[in-house]
């Protein structure tokens, strides 16, 4: 079905169609033509031997008459059925008097008029003296001409189901050859997405091509801009945003110390409670800015290992239990994937963030890198559903938990991955386990 949808099937389709229906009735035409011209031959040979037999049948029974013959039948028997001319000499009366080897001796069912006749036994021409006493029929057997007929037009359709095949196959050749730059924009434009801009290289295309290159190209330096624009708007946002919130903690950070123990330290630690969870909120919704900017598209690469081993010093450094986080097989060959350090490394904090925080309390997280490059993020933590595993994919969707979370951290790390050609596979409970809950990181196997 592919084949049939496709443009080059359709002109295939509609092509084979044409030419077999224009062969076949050429053919019909040409076998009608013949049957005419077949008739008009099969005509002329009857007039012109009923014509020559009319003096030679006198001569005959001219001379049966001087030796004493009968006037009313010929000598020679009747052999019904053989050859496929035949005739018939008869007198005014009807009787036959004279037959060829292959004629009945029973009176050919035509009357005694000059000129054509079809009869029950075939086409038959009659023709007479000059006096109207004696006349010649014959007959050319119908089934004969017939016969000839069909095999005019057999000759004329063998040649036909040779020719047509030999002209489908020269004509699928042309097509894919027309329509190959037709397959080469149609390639070209699929490879383009979020993590692909770049103009389509100037190929030789017919001029009707040309302008769908020139508008999908228009439409992509447009996105480039369009994404440049809102890199560059996250960036300073970020800047924006993430001052004045640390001035306002600072502050509150200070207030606390010089206020005493009351309501007033109270509603103080609450402020600096509610300015961290903004602050850790808005630095999510700038991750997720960022990853809808695509800043995951680069064509730079990075150490998986290297990486991984700075954000989990981050983590340690700020934890008081350094033993938490146990990274295995960082002390690999490097594995060198395509992608920005800067926004893998944000992949891996929301992984390892999201494990802590949703783990369950002492347990240890465990990342293991593959020699592929492939990365697990493994935590003990109660086993999720299909259901479930599939919601948490969502934005700000955060499952069965009470811990504190915005709900942004595996969707952003999806979407990064997704610029990075790799994919993010959830899995609960974790392989090997009852309990617990698996994130891998998946890079595609390279060329």
């Amino acid at each position: 079905m592919r084949g049939i949808n496709s443009l080059a099937g359709q002109l295939m389709l509609w092509i084979a169609g044409t030419i077999t229906v224009l062969w076949l009735v050429a053919v019909a035409f040409g076998a009608f033509v013949m049957r005419e011209e077949f008739g008009e031959i099969f005509d002329g040979v009857l007039q012109e031997t009923a014509e020559r037999l009319v003096p030679l049948a006198l001569d005959d029974l001219l001379a049966q008459a001087k030796a004493g013959a009968a006037l009313r039948r010929g000598s020679l028997p009747a052999e019904p059925g053989e050859g496929n001319l035949t005739y018939q000499v008869r007198d005014g009366a009807g009787n036959v008097l004279l037959h060829s080897h292959a004629a009945a001796e029973k009176p050919f069912d035509a009357p005694l008029e000059t000129g054509f006749f079809e009869g029950r036994d075939g086409r038959v021409y009659t023709a007479s003296d000059e006096d109207g006493t004696i006349f010649v029929q014959v007959v050319y057997s119908a089934d004969e001409r017939q016969e000839a007929v069909m095999e005019g037009s057999l000759a004329l359709l063998l040649p036909v189901l040779l020719i047509v095949p030999v002209t489908l196959l020269a004509v699928w050749f042309v097509v894919r050859r027309v329509l190959s730059p037709v397959e080469a924009l149609r390639a070209a434009i699929g490879e383009k997405d979020g993590g692909n801009l770049a103009a389509i290289e100037e190929v030789r295309l017919p001029r009707e091509l040309k302008p769908i290159q020139r508008s999908v190209n228009l439409l992509l330096a447009r996105l480039r801009a369009v994404i440049d624009a809102e890199r560059e708007f996250t960036s300073n946002s970020a800047h924006e945003l993430r001052t004045p919130l640390a001035g306002a903690l600072a502050q509150t950070q200070l207030l606390l110390s010089e206020l005493k123990h009351g309501p007033a330290q109270s509603r103080a630690r609450q402020i600096e409670a509610a300015l961290q969870r903004l602050t850790k909120l808005t630095e999510k919704l700038l991750q997720l800015a960022r990853a809808e900017a695509g800043v995951g598209v680069t064509e730079a690469t990075f150490d998986v290992a290297d990486v991984i081993s700075l954000v989990v010093t981050d983590f340690q450094r700020a934890s008081d239990d350094t033993t938490r986080i146990r990274l295995h097989g960082h002390d690999l060959a490097p594995v060198l994937r395509g992608g920005n350090a800067d926004t893998f490394a944000i992949v891996v904090r929301n992984l390892v963030e999201n494990a802590l925080l949703h783990g369950q309390e002492g347990e240890p997280v465990d990342i293991h890198i593959a020699p592929t490059g492939n990365v697990r993020v493994v935590n003990a933590a109660p086993a999720m559903t299909v259901a479930e595993l599939a919601a948490v994919r969502k934005r700000f969707s955060r499952g069965k938990t009470l811990a504190a979370g915005s709900g942004l951290g595996l969707s952003i790390a999806e979407r990064l991955l997704s610029q990075m050609r790799a994919s993010l596979v959830l899995t609960s409970p974790a392989p090997g386990r009852l309990d617990g809950f698996q994130a891998e990181i998946v890079f595609p196997v390279p060329d």
